[in-house]
């Protein structure tokens, strides 16, 4: 059995790859709408995955992926973090090109659904935890708490940092910001004096957090993140709306669904500008617009609730099938 994270990611491994000049990666060629990935109408070059978009046909990673593939169609079985109701066309497109798949997702909603045991205190963070954020978050009134992660390897210039840091202060709204140590490539994570000054009391900084706590604390209204997968998975079986801010991987893909398809983010372009992440942060937090992808998100969430519920949910159901296929090849006891 094999196991993939995003079903998208490996759909559009499966059906294309990019080998172009080096000036296609900047002269617009990647706002190129692709319109015959299965499930992805109107998905433009630059939002899927960035390893097909290499200049050199021998890249590792674009091999790596390929093999992957490859082996990915002798498999008995293939088990996605998803549901079916979030990508069902990409699903059912994966369906007739795969051996048997399964939607068990959102997977930290399935796990609810296990009665408790000594596996609680397994967690699947690669951070210490700091819980101290969650007694200021309950200090916060509903709905006024941004938080930030930019996930556990994305990394970002001074530059980067300093834009995102005087917009979240200039935004005037209060935030939960993690910055792992390593999170300013090749340098030491520091903010300026003033910004600490400027946001004192509505901004709280810490290492790393329980991230599902977070998202599901009464205070939070929205999430300024990387697009990871499983930030996203996360954010949306919370019912929280996005800004986002895709690094690299599949993340561009997950924003573009984010935006475009299932209606609870807004994007903030790789070349950041504190006046974007200004006005997005206010629109997420005040705006028509934030109120709209919140409405969405809860509907999400839902949706995540109902396909991990049992024992009729689709994740729920699949998940049983998965254990009869197991027994059934002797693989578990």
């Amino acid at each position: 059995m094999y196991v993939w994270i995003s079903p998208i990611f490996v759909l559009t491994y499966n059906v294309f790859l990019l080998s172009a000049d080096e000036i296609c990666l900047s002269n617009g060629y990647l706002d190129t709408v692709v319109d015959w990935i299965p499930g992805m109408k109107g998905i433009r070059l630059k939002d899927l995955p960035t390893f097909i978009r290499t200049t050199d046909p021998n890249d590792i990673m674009v091999a790596y992926a390929q093999e992957v593939i490859d082996a990915s169609h002798k498999a008995s079985a293939i088990v996605f973090n998803t549901f079916d109701a979030l990508e069902h066309d990409v699903l059912e497109a994966l369906s007739t090109m795969f051996p048997p798949i399964y939607a068990l997702g959102p997977l930290q909603l399935l796990q609810n659904q296990i009665p408790k045991n000594d596996l609680d205190s397994i967690r699947s963070s690669l951070w210490k935890e700091e819980a101290e954020c969650l007694t200021w978050l309950d200090s916060k009134e509903s709905n006024s708490v941004v938080y930030v992660n930019f996930g556990s390897i994305t990394v970002m210039t001074p530059q980067q940092m300093t834009e995102f840091a005087w917009g979240l202060a200039n935004s005037k709204q209060a935030f939960l910001w993690i910055i792992r140590p390593d999170l300013v490539a090749g340098d030491s994570a520091i903010l300026p004096g003033e910004f600490v000054i400027e946001t004192k009391g509505r901004g709280l900084l810490a290492n790393w957090c329980p991230q599902e706590e977070v998202l599901n604390h009464p205070s939070i209204v929205g999430f300024l993140t990387h697009c990871g997968w499983n930030s996203t998975l996360e954010s949306i079986s919370s019912g929280i709306p996005v800004l986002c801010w895709p690094f690299f991987a599949e993340q561009t893909t997950n924003c573009w669904y984010c935006c475009n398809h299932w209606g609870v983010g807004m994007e903030i372009e790789s070349d950041v500008k504190r006046e974007k992440v200004e006005s997005l942060v206010r629109e997420l937090v005040v705006g028509e617009r934030g109120r709209e992808m919140k409405r969405r998100a809860m509907e999400w969430k839902s949706k995540a609730e109902e396909a991990t519920a049992c024992p009729v949910g689709s994740s729920y159901m699949g998940f049983e099938m998965v254990v009869q296929c197991l027994l059934k090849s002797n693989i578990v006891d």
